[in-house]
């Protein structure tokens, strides 16, 4: 019997170590992967962890990551050419554990090289998750892209504080795949877009996740912190008093809906209408939880009793 959740995702991280510490502002000495680790703890389960690189060059990290359960795969050079052997071997890796293992749905690749661009494509093909993890000024846009989600090592470490003043100055100067930063506090132009889309395709109230799923989709490398939030909730804070939105609270849950209208604030009926415009039916309202935002079958039709149809042989 399973003990994993249902929705709780089976992770496996692939790190590509001398990429993440090669002109990047990290040393082997002072890499930190907890910060990032518990951010995937939050999502799931890492069941798979193991990183990749000629070790006898990197022998300061090597006590860390044992702390943290990440396996050491020795790499030595292998070609004149200096052509990675690392990545060629986290590759093969990865690609065998994705046609072994179906459980394990999400692949985090813990590097900013372009070259696995491919392994990310054939992932996702393979109806794999994909979560990029990189350092901010040394990751290609193309590999940003190319991955369901992005997460910034300097932006994951700077909230815990370590090497925070030497980091910082070179993340915000970075143009490889810093978002645009306008004013903070600011809602950024992706936001907009993304949250007038959604509601305006909406039958109903919808779960604040599922618009933070949507971002991630659009922009992989999202994250409100960027813009001066301490939180989504927060950003959803400001969202709504410059009217974008309005939050309506029911018990522990917070939904969304669009600002103009009443129907928003009133509990939405489990059955709705699907016509063609997507607009509710007129019900006397009978839930009083509110829902997200889904499609309801129609209502089966009233039928009447064959006994009380007159029948047209009886009328002669």
């Amino acid at each position: 019997m399973s003990i994993t959740a249902p929705n709780e995702r089976r992770i496996a991280l692939f790190i590509d170590f001398e990429n993440l510490v090669t002109n990047t502002g990290f040393t082997a000495a002072n890499f930190d992967l907890q910060p990032s680790l518990d951010r995937l703890l939050v999502q799931g389960k890492i069941i798979f962890r193991r990183a990749y690189c000629d070790w006898s060059r990197f022998q300061e990290a090597k006590a860390h990551l044992h702390q943290l359960g990440v396996e050491l795969v020795d790499v030595p050079p292998s070609t004149r050419a200096g052509k990675n052997a690392a990545d060629m071997r986290l590759v093969i890796d990865a690609l065998e554990l994705c046609y072994a293992r179906e459980h394990i749905n999400t692949y985090v690749i813990a590097s900013g090289d372009s070259d696995f661009v491919p392994l990310a494509a054939k992932l996702r093909e393979n109806d794999r998750y994909v979560v990029g993890i990189g350092v901010k000024q040394a990751t290609s846009p193309m590999f940003v892209k190319a991955c369901d989600e992005f997460m910034y090592l300097d932006t994951a470490s700077r909230d815990h504080g370590r090497d925070e003043g030497s980091r910082r100055p070179r993340a915000e100067n970075s143009t490889s795949g810093a978002p645009s930063r306008g004013k903070k506090g600011e809602i950024p132009g992706v936001v907009r877009s993304v949250v007038g889309s959604l509601l305006a395709r909406a039958t109903g109230p919808i779960n604040p996740s599922f618009l933070k799923e949507a971002l991630v989709r659009k922009k992989p490398d999202f994250d409100e912190r960027d813009y001066g939030f301490s939180s989504f909730s927060r950003l959803l804070e400001a969202m709504e008093k410059e009217g974008l939105l309005t939050r309506i609270q029911q018990g522990r849950q917070t939904y969304i809906t669009a600002k103009e209208g009443a129907l928003e604030t009133k509990p939405v009926p489990e059955s709705s209408s699907s016509g063609a415009e997507g607009t509710l039916a007129d019900h006397s309202g009978e839930h009083a939880e509110p829902r997200p935002a889904r499609v309801e079958p129609m209502p089966a039709p009233l039928r009447l009793d064959e006994e009380h149809i007159p029948d047209p042989d009886d009328e002669g």
